[in-house]
């Protein structure tokens, strides 16, 4: 408690000494264009005393004061003249193209806002906000989970829910290429790396529901990631406790070819050995990413993305002791283990995109890619479970040591899974402007195919007191310890399978958007439908159909003709996720190809309102939700392994409320705060509604950024989540309609400390060493800061003398502390 009391006091003494921000400086790039297109070499931009000349490319770059308005003056002896009004965020790289004719010009103030992305509810985060955002898991989903809506139990996963959805219900797009993630991961510590290479990252885009028809056949959200294209060389690397990565990007010499490619490293034994399990246990993961551009002329664009990524787990574990109970009655589960865990992914993913202007209203893609992954999960782990009670004593030597147990049983768990899968994904867009660009069309066809190969061996047997247990599906009398047990032994669980599994897809959408006025006041349709056919075929699979289902979805956006800036959207539609493998095989690993789509339909009315405050600016977004859910594949939860009971034998529903805050709370930095409510229930085969796994009713999130004006190379980074518990699961065979308890509340704080030695790079004069370096800081992150107990699961434990089961807690991760080194040229 004393030391959780120092640290919250040096937190809040951290943040009430920073006051407001120093000016400090941004880039603008871009290109310029004549009106036929052509790039434009000799231009002159200027600002002030500051200057910069495009080259044979029409590129150019300049460094500008942040936090001011600024007035870009672009000079060609053959063109007119064109002046521009900016004002960018300290460190911003903003891109600026401009097109230069023979007419003066004066553009308007520039808007570093995407209307285009406000009128659709996506929410754009900067990737720099990714990259210093302190947490466990660094990356794209550390910063998803501090928005309302978007939950996660487990630090040392980069899986999250939204609005009441599970983490398979998820889309995920770089480059607008659909990315996947690992069959057979199963618990919190075994996913280091997210597939995004925040590195090499441009723009992020997020949509939590009510998403357009271009977007996939998934129920709850969009991540929509466009990598970078590199306009010059460049160098980024990061090290600390937990890796490091290595990023390199550059242009060839005609501007023809460009490549950005990230090497990543990464070792969770630091935050692992935290946790309560005492393990000998390293898990590593290793992977390789390359954005490879090639632009021959005006017409064609190619692009490869291609990735290798390893994972591997060797996990011995040795003790364990987790303490529960009440006050009055504390009680303490010792489990002593032997044996051991050797699990390994690797996956190999490769997507080649052709880009096809035809002319300026007309754009054809064509996109093809292939992943591959091969998994093995093996284990033999025995565990013998004790039961104590816990000193309570004050003052006793004892105190919070277990004085007294008694044994309770063992559990020996044994698995030889092995996964193959090839998915071969071929794709066609299209993209038309209509009537002066007033009308955009926008469709697609796509043909998947899908090849898995499957072996699943896992069982696990349970001895209680001396006495096996079989499971409560073998009917048998046994009566012991009065008379011998002469039945057969049968394992508590027992799952084996042998799945050779092809599903073929064909899928499409079709979308107009358009843009009008209602009097005054502008008025923006997007309405569209996408349709999804499967089949599922096989080794001794029988009886299969082929299954279509259509998704028509609509969104309208209103910006009334109002002094304040207010944009309100209406989204409505069908949304449907046709079954992946990992749905079509139920809880005994048997394959049922006539699972049905679950099926959502979403209501979700917004407001967006933009505005200053203290002279900043600022937007409060708020959205209400509605999805009612049919043919829903219920599922249970260990850790983040889904089993699926592949029956679509539920229906569902969820609502909720969210807000989020942001803007500059502090001058020249992007923060937020968010709020969320959430409400998820399932009937289960008519029995009536109960809470579904993911029902997180409450959530706060912030993501709070601030400097020292007095050390202005000091910059402070907080990550802040509270969620209420989640439903805390049921034990094996049990009915969950009898198991409706909750875990604990997640209460976590992430806080990292920056200082930055690029910081004013600007005022230093030629020649300085630290003049090469866009950024080059020295990071301290505390993890956990207040060492808070969150759960992920329960493990539950019978008594056999009082025949009670007891839900004891999975913890997660304790306080760690992180020392990280980031250079960028």
């Amino acid at each position: 408690m004393k030391t959780n009391r120092f640290l919250f006091t040096l937190l809040f003494f951290t943040i009430s000494i920073i006051a407001f921000a120093q000016n400090q400086t941004a880039k603008v790039a871009g290109v310029v264009l004549d009106e036929n297109s052509k790039p434009v070499e000799g231009v002159n931009v200027s600002y002030q005393t500051k200057t910069a000349t495009t080259n044979e490319s029409g590129f150019y770059e300049l460094t500008v004061p942040a936090n001011q308005k600024i007035v870009l003056v672009f000079t060609h002896k053959a063109l007119k003249n064109i002046t521009a009004t900016l004002q960018l965020k300290p460190g911003e790289n903003f891109e600026f193209h401009v097109v230069m004719t023979d007419k003066a010009e004066q553009l308007n103030d520039v808007v570093i806002t995407s209307s285009r992305r406000r009128v659709q509810g996506i929410t754009s985060i900067e990737p720099e906000t990714i990259r210093r955002n302190p947490s466990a898991n660094a990356g794209i989903e550390s910063v998803l989970k501090t928005f309302a809506g978007v939950n996660s139990n487990s630090e040392l996963s980069t899986t999250y829910s939204v609005r009441g959805g599970n983490y398979d219900e998820n889309l995920v797009y770089v480059n607008e290429i659909e990315v996947y993630r690992p069959f057979l991961i199963r618990s919190g510590q075994q996913e280091g790396l997210s597939f995004t290479n925040t590195d090499m990252v441009q723009n992020v885009d997020f949509s939590a529901g009510g998403f357009q028809a271009k977007f996939g056949d998934k129920l709850s959200s969009v991540l929509d990631i466009t990598y970078r294209k590199p306009t010059k060389f460049g160098l980024a690397a990061e090290a600390s406790f937990l890796g490091g990565s290595i990023t390199g990007e550059g242009i060839s010499k005609n501007k023809k070819w460009s490549a950005i490619t990230g090497i990543r490293y990464r070792d969770n034994s630091l935050l692992v050995n935290s946790q309560e399990t005492q393990t000998n246990y390293r898990p590593t993961y290793a992977d390789v990413q390359a954005n490879v551009n090639f632009n021959p002329n005006k017409k064609w664009q190619f692009s490869f993305l291609g990735n290798i990524s390893q994972n591997r787990y060797n996990y011995q574990p040795l003790t364990r002791q987790t303490n529960f109970g009440t006050i009055d009655e504390p009680i303490a589960l010792q489990v002593f283990y032997e044996g051991q865990e050797k699990d390994k992914y690797k996956t190999l993913f490769g997507a080649l995109k052709t880009n096809f202007v035809a002319n300026e209203n007309n754009t054809f893609r064509l996109i093809g890619s292939v992943y591959h992954t091969q998994e093995q999960e093996y284990f033999d782990i025995y565990a013998a479970y004790f039961l104590g009670e816990v000193d309570t004593n004050i003052g006793s030597e004892t105190l919070g040591e277990v004085t007294f147990n008694r044994g309770i049983g063992t559990q020996l768990n044994h698995a030889r899974n092995d996964l193959d899968a090839l998915i071969v994904n071929t794709e066609i867009k299209g993209t038309h402007f209509i009537n002066n660009k007033k009308h955009q069309i926008d469709w697609g066809l796509k043909y998947t195919r899908e090849n898995i190969r499957d072996r699943i061996v896992e069982w696990e047997v349970i001895d209680s007191a001396g006495f096996h247990i079989n499971p409560p599906i073998i009917d048998l009398p046994n009566e012991q310890p009065y008379n011998p047990y002469v039945g057969p032994l049968v394992p508590y669980q027992n799952v084996r399978a042998t799945n050779f599994v092809d599903i073929d897809r064909f899928s499409g959408f079709a979308q107009w958007n358009t843009k009008t006025k209602l009097g005054e006041s502008q008025f923006w349709i997007t309405a569209g439908s996408r349709f999804h056919s499967w089949l599922v075929s096989g080794d001794g699979i029988t009886g299969a159909k082929r299954q279509t289902v259509f998704s028509p979805r609509a969104q309208f956006a209103l910006k009334p003709d109002w002094e304040k800036d207010m944009l309100f959207r209406l989204s409505v539609g069908y949304y449907h996720q046709p079954p992946f493998y990992r749905e079509l095989r139920d809880s005994l690993g048997t394959v049922r190809p006539n699972v049905k789509a679950q099926q959502s339909i979403h209501f979700v009315l917004s407001n967006d309102y933009n505005f200053k405050m203290n002279n900043r600016p600022f937007k409060l977004v708020t959205e209400a939700y509605y999805k009612t859910m049919s043919d829903v594949n219920t599922y249970t939860l260990e850790n983040v392994r889904i089993r699926y009971r592949a029956d679509n034998d539920a229906v569902a529903y969820a609502y909720g409320l969210d807000m989020r805050l942001n803007g500059e709370f502090v001058p020249g930095t992007e923060s937020w705060l968010s709020f969320g409510y959430m409400k998820t229930e399932e009937n289960i085969s008519d029995k009536g509604y109960i809470a579904r796994p993911t029902d997180q009713r409450l959530k706060v999130g912030i993501l709070f950024q601030d400097y020292m004006p007095n050390i202005p190379n000091m910059k402070l980074y907080l990550n802040l989540v509270y969620n209420t518990g989640l439903p805390g699961g049921s034990p094996s065979y049990a009915d969950s309609y009898q198991y409706q308890s909750r875990l604990r509340d997640y209460r976590r704080a992430d806080v990292g400390f920056s200082y930055v030695l690029t910081e004013r790079n600007n005022e230093r004069p030629e020649g300085h060493w630290l003049k090469k370096w866009k950024d080059l800081s020295v990071g301290f992150e505390i993890y956990n800061l207040f060492n808070n107990q969150n759960a992920i699961t329960n493990t539950w434990v019978r008594d056999v003398y009082t025949k009670n089961q007891y839900g004891i807690p999975n913890y997660m991760t304790t306080r760690v502390f992180n020392v990280k080194l980031t250079a960028r040229l």
